[in-house]
């Protein structure tokens, strides 16, 4: 009867810790071929209600910066900097600071100078870090693989 309760409260332990794990940020990726030697790939993040990702501008002492690092490649080259729309920007006292940030969708951009005729996989890794009113979580980095056809 004892192995029971321990095996019983064993799970229940290790289903609560497996609960509280939080992915309030969601990523998707396309791909638009403007030329034979241009493209724009879009990175999209789908943000849970009251959840937030920061902007890719935010000053020293701040939060972590949503921020993108392409692969090098002999297929493509990333032209400028990536953009963002307009982010909200308030000050939070966590921080001490105005930070810009967004909330619900934000869709990010970069041009590509595309190096060949051939099927051509942009890939590279993000970096962002999600906070709510109460809470911030570690930052986290997505690797990600955008074909462009």
């Amino acid at each position: 009867m004892k192995k029971i309760f321990v095996i019983i409260g064993l799970l229940i332990a290790t289903s609560s810790a497996f609960a509280q794990i939080e992915s309030p940020v969601k990523w998707s990726y396309a791909a638009k071929k403007l030329s034979n030697t241009e493209a724009i790939v879009f990175i999209k993040a789908t943000i849970q209600d009251g959840w937030h990702i920061y902007s890719l501008n935010v000053k020293d002492g701040g939060p972590i910066k949503t921020s993108f690092t392409f692969n090098p490649s002999k297929k493509y080259s990333v032209e400028g900097k990536t953009s963002e729309p307009t982010p909200i920007t308030k000050f939070e006292k966590n921080f001490k600071m105005d930070v810009s940030y967004h909330e619900k969708t934000v869709i990010f951009q970069q041009k590509i100078k595309l190096k060949s005729t051939t099927d051509v996989v942009v890939s590279g890794k993000l970096e962002f870090m999600s906070c709510n009113d109460m809470k911030c979580l570690p930052p986290d980095d997505v690797d990600f693989s955008i074909p462009i056809k």
